[in-house]
């Protein structure tokens, strides 16, 4: 691989950073377990899909656009 490349660079430091990391790697851990249980967990039971609900299949635009419309007119 091309040393002058930019990409290559960017690997290299990263892969030499995480490397000889020792703590860091525990740290890089919990942050992306927290992460998963904010975006995969939390999603699923805090956060409903409202317009599968609320829109008829097919005319999720237009209730887009009636809805905001409507809170525009308040």
């Amino acid at each position: 691989m091309n040393k002058t490349n930019f990409w290559y660079r960017v690997f290299d430091l990263y892969y030499d950073g995480f490397r000889s990391m020792t703590l860091g790697k525990k740290l890089w851990l919990v942050i992306f377990i927290k992460l998963f249980i904010m975006f995969a967990i939390l999603k699923v039971f805090f956060f409903p899909n409202f317009l599968k609900a609320n829109a008829p299949k097919g005319g999720e635009a237009d209730f887009v656009s009636r809805t905001l419309n409507e809170r525009q007119a308040r």
